[in-house]
This record gives structure tokens, C-alpha cells and sequence, in this order.
């Protein structure tokens, strides 16, 4: 059986951009770019919920949330590029030590390099 977990990413992806075309519609908050802070955030969702675990999928998901945090604080101007900029850089360093530190494989199997499950048939 087929995962559903691509349509169901693709499906939230969707919303999350409508709702933020919305709030931008509505003015919401009219010095945010909504789009770009949703997108952001929903891709490093996403990555981390959708894919397998892996110390670049962590490292990437994580930088993508904090990096929708950072644009939202910058554009509502609590803080300024010279601030998002290095913490963003700071941020990704950290990340990459913890993936280093924490029990993540190095990268994701891809399903057609994994030994066949007890219910499946060797592949020839």
C-alpha cells in the first residue's frame, strides 16, 4: 500500500498558503508578508513530519522555522537583518552540533535500498 503521507503534506501546504494569502488579503498584520513566514515555517513542518528522521532533515526542518520566526520578527521590526542574519547563522551551527550529539542516522535509506520486511518478497 501506498503512503498518503505526499498528498496530506501537499494538502496542509495548501491551506497554510491560502490561510497566509488571506491574512495578506485581509491585512492582517499588514507589514508581515504572511506567504513567505507560513511557507517557511509549513516547509520546516513538513520536512520533519513527512520524511525519515535524519540528522540533515533535523538540521534543515529546524533552520526552516526558526528562519519564519526570524522574517516575522524582522519584518514587524523587533529586529534588524544585521540581528536575524548571524543568529539565523548561530542557529544552524547549533543545530548541526546537536545532530551530531543526538542518536540520528547520518542520512535517510532510500526505501529501495532497505532489506525487504517480513510480509514483502525479496525484490529481484
Amino acid at each position: 500500500m501506498k503512503s498518503r503521507k505526499p498528498a496530506i503534506a501537499i494538502s496542509v501546504l495548501i491551506v497554510a498558503l491560502g490561510v497566509a494569502w488571506l491574512l495578506n488579503a485581509m491585512n492582517v498584520k499588514p507589514e508581515l508578508d504572511w506567504i513567505w513566514i507560513v511557507g517557511l515555517g509549513i516547509s520546516g513542518i513538513l520536512l520533519l513530519t513527512t520524511t525519515r528522521l535524519d540528522r540533515f532533515n533535523f538540521v534543515a526542518g529546524l533552520s526552516l522555522m526558526v528562519s519564519s520566526v526570524l522574517a516575522a520578527l524582522r519584518q514587524s521590526g523587533k529586529v534588524s537583518v544585521n540581528v536575524e542574519a548571524p543568529v539565523l547563522f548561530i542557529t544552524v551551527g547549533i543545530l548541526l552540533f546537536l545532530s551530531q550529539l543526538l542518536p540520528l542516522p547520518a542520512t535517510a535509506t532510500p526505501p529501495s535500498e532497505q532489506p525487504p520486511g517480513k510480509d514483502e518478497p525479496p525484490k529481484p
